[in-house]
């Protein structure tokens, strides 16, 4: 990974290309193994959130898109923001469907940098990237800015009940959750964090 890309706010060192930002050829194998490591993750978020009938959502880091296309199953609208070019051309072939119907659109961006207007969705979701987050506040009050009053902020990363023994390592001490949890109450009155099977999923509501 370039040396100019920022440390993640969790380590304070630059997390590794194969997760963070994946790149051509690694990119793509990256990304294979993300869609089948993440998979069930994925499809637990999806339960969490339920049918989202009339919703626009906005998914930052989506990968290779696997919860992309169960989101745009139900949704209004979905939107998908990844820094990577890799990640977002596997995200497009894997759903140029939906693309083509108008109910998808997958763009470059980040939690930083959504590129979204003010209170442009109903729902944010992010998916095991948190993190790796360069700056925790920052990205919250960016996926705050894009959220219409009432709206949802939903946070999930590597732990739940029974984490994956591919992903023990990757789950975060009390003292890291907490953070998310006080960056979160910073922003939004309503605040709860819930324990899937294999994700810890913040989930944070706009005031009306």
């Amino acid at each position: 990974m370039a040396a100019s890309t920022p440390p993640a706010w969790t380590t304070g060192t630059v997390p590794n290309s194969f997760a963070a930002l994946p790149a051509g050829a690694l990119g793509t194998v990256g990304g294979q193994l993300m869609r089948l490591l993440n998979r069930a993750q994925q499809h637990e978020v999806a339960r969490l959130l339920g049918p989202l009938p009339g919703v626009d959502v906005l998914e930052v880091g989506h990968g290779p898109g696997v919860l992309l296309g169960l989101l745009a199953r139900t949704a209004r609208h979905v939107t998908g923001v990844d820094p990577s070019q890799e990640m977002r051309r596997l995200a497009i072939r894997a759903h140029a469907g939906a693309i083509a119907a108008g109910r998808l659109d997958v763009r470059a961006g980040d939690a930083g940098a959504t590129h979204l207007p003010d209170a442009a969705v109903d729902l944010v979701v992010a998916v095991n990237n948190v993190a790796i987050w360069p700056d925790l506040d920052a990205g919250v009050a960016e996926l705050g800015r894009v959220l219409r009053p009432g709206g949802r902020l939903v946070l999930s990363w590597h732990g739940g009940e029974r984490p994956a023994r591919t992903a023990r390592g990757l789950v975060l001490p009390e003292e890291r959750l907490q953070r998310i949890d006080g960056a979160l109450r910073a922003r939004h009155p309503e605040v709860r964090r819930t324990l899937t099977r294999r994700c810890t999923v913040f989930e944070a509501r706009c005031a009306p």
